[in-house]
């Protein structure tokens, strides 16, 4: 079963760079049948999907985000990164990582991360 696990700053600086990794185990990210998407949640607001990497390395962006986000992986290390710049307060949230799965058979089931909260301060 894959496992993903958030890692990185839980505080981060207005102006600077959130880097996040996720680290993920129980299958590879370059063979598993995952999506492999980051998706955050502000204080009292609801999900927003900021990106993904496919299995092959292609990357997709919210349009809204796009412009600010960065997601790569290292497949040595079998883990992917998040990299928002420019952040200021309104960045603050939990931040998760996720496998939406994309086999016919379990196409659109998620396994998420337990989810890591980062503060930008101002």
């Amino acid at each position: 079963q894959v496992q993903l696990q958030e890692s990185g700053p839980g505080l981060v600086k207005a102006s600077q760079t959130l880097s996040l990794t996720c680290t993920v185990s129980g299958g590879s990210i370059t063979t598993s049948s995952c999506y492999w998407s980051w998706i955050r949640q502000p204080p009292g607001k609801g999900l927003e999907w900021m990106g993904a990497i496919s299995s092959s390395g292609n990357t997709n962006y919210n349009p809204a985000l796009k412009s600010r986000t960065a997601i790569s992986r290292d497949t040595s290390k079998n883990h992917f990164t998040l990299r928002l710049s420019s952040v200021t307060p309104e960045d603050t949230a939990g931040y998760y990582c996720t496998c939406t799965v994309v086999t016919p058979q379990s196409y659109g089931m998620d396994y998420w991360g337990k989810g890591t909260l980062v503060t930008v301060s101002p």
